[in-house]
Formats: structure tokens, C-alpha cells, sequence
């Protein structure tokens, strides 16, 4: 069984807009950093093209950005920053996870486009080493969901299954990407989505 972050395990940012939380609502105010200018140059760019696919380190990114949005301190403040922001954890959905894994009965994976850095984060700091077996990301396949290359990756750990891998996702692109590819992709939108599948109800029943 398998988790997206951003929309499913942390409220965050999303393509469901009307669920969308965002982390950089301050930034003008509290760094001098430009919300827009910051996606524009730095988000569209270097972070999407090279920083999630782990071919360059966040840091090393800001560091050569930052000063062109006007920042010219520590690349650690904008990434701390960020981080701490960014880390709403949906505690519901963590709070099914944890029974689930108190079963015993699933393996459960974190499956995410992510950067290094985040990924420790959120497994290091967040607990999600108490939780998952393991964290499929990004940075660490060299490749984005929702192409084929990210499950290909996903599936030579997980290896050989009984059943289609059940994987919760909040974009419908990779949920549509990971059901051609042969796993159960179910659109993640509200905790019932999770808790009402028959197979997890089940066990949460028992």
C-alpha cells in the first residue's frame, strides 16, 4: 500500500485547489522574497527540471537563485523556512496508517515527488520511519510520477505481489498513470477515500 505526500499525507500543495494549503503565503513579509517571483524563477525552473529529480541539490539551487529574487543570506534560512512551513501532516490519515500498520497485515510505502532533503525530513523528523518501510521519491529514482520509469523503479523493490499494489495519489494524471501501469490508483480527496475502501475497512473493522 502506497501514500503520495503533498495532498494525501501533508496537507500541502495540490492540483485540488479548493484543499490547497500554502506554505510560502508569508514570505514577502518574512524574508523579503517575492511569492510569484520565487515560483517563477526558482519553482518552474530549477526545482522541477532539476532539483526533484535529484540531479541537483536544493541548496546548491537557492544558493544560485536567491540572489537574483533579491535574498542574499544563507540558502539554509529560505530551505528551513520552507521545510517547517510545508509540514502540515494530514494526523487523520497518519492516525489509519498507524492501525493499519499495527495489523500487520500491509506493507506500507510512501510514493512522492520529492527532493533529498524534504524526503529525510519528513521520514527523520516527521516520523515516517515509525510508519512506512520504506520512501519511493523522485530525487532518489531519477524520475518524476507520474511516468513509467517512477513505477517501473517502485516495482523492482517492492517485487513480485499477490495483489495491485493499492496506491492513494491526489492528482488524477498519476492515479490514471499508476492503473495503466497494472496498481489499484484510487484519487485521494478526504480520509473516506481511504477508510471506505473495502479491503481497509475491513481490517480497521476487525
Amino acid at each position: 500500500m502506497l501514500f503520495d505526500v503533498d495532498g494525501v499525507l501533508v496537507h500541502g500543495y495540490t492540483g485540488q485547489t479548493e484543499r490547497r494549503r500554502r506554505w510560502d503565503e508569508h514570505l514577502l513579509a518574512d524574508l523579503g522574497i517575492d511569492p510569484a517571483a520565487f515560483r517563477d524563477l526558482f519553482i518552474k525552473q530549477a526545482f522541477e527540471k532539476e532539483v526533484l529529480t535529484g540531479r541537483k541539490a536544493l541548496l546548491s539551487a537557492l544558493e544560485e537563485v536567491l540572489p537574483k529574487l533579491g535574498f542574499h543570506g544563507s540558502p539554509f534560512v529560505v530551505a528551513s523556512y520552507w521545510l517547517d512551513r510545508d509540514s502540515h501532516l494530514n494526523r487523520q490519515l497518519l492516525d489509519v496508517v498507524r492501525r493499519l500498520r499495527r495489523t500487520g497485515r500491509a506493507r506500507l510505502y510512501v510514493a512522492t515527488n520529492q527532493e533529498h532533503l524534504r524526503a529525510f525530513h519528513l521520514w527523520n523528523r516527521h516520523g515516517f520511519e515509525n510508519l512506512f518501510d520504506d520512501m519511493f521519491h523522485a530525487a532518489r529514482f531519477g524520475a518524476l510520477k507520474p511516468t513509467r520509469a517512477f513505477f517501473e523503479r517502485a516495482a523492482e523493490i517492492l517485487g513480485p505481489q499477490d495483489e495491485p499494489p493499492l496506491f492513494f495519489d491526489d492528482s488524477e494524471a498519476v492515479v490514471q498513470a499508476a492503473s495503466a501501469f497494472g496498481w489499484e490508483g484510487i484519487l485521494y480527496r478526504g480520509l473516506t477515500d481511504c477508510t471506505a475502501h473495502p479491503w481497509i475497512s475491513t481490517i480497521l473493522s476487525q
